[in-house]
């Protein structure tokens, strides 16, 4: 996944009410509902889905904008020294 930030359009320091605000109007836009057979769409929807779900805990957020993990939640590896 991309840079979950850039994903839901918004700053590393918006609240988590920001962050829902962001996610439910992407959701609104790209419901594959709204778009049956839309595959763009059904892919932006789970990306924004899966931007919110990893930003709405708050400990990945703290670990990923501290460079622990990426954004797929994977360790970062660190040079040692």
């Amino acid at each position: 996944m991309r840079d979950p930030y850039a994903v839901l359009s918004v700053a590393k320091t918006a609240t988590p009410a920001e962050i829902k605000t962001a996610f439910r109007q992407l959701a609104k836009r790209y419901h594959p509902d709204l778009h049956p057979g839309d595959k763009d769409v059904e892919r932006r929807f789970k990306e924004a889905n899966a931007a919110y779900d990893f930003l709405s805990n708050p400990t990945k957020r703290r670990r990923y904008d501290a460079g622990e993990i990426d954004a797929e939640g994977k360790e970062r590896v660190r040079a040692g020294p």
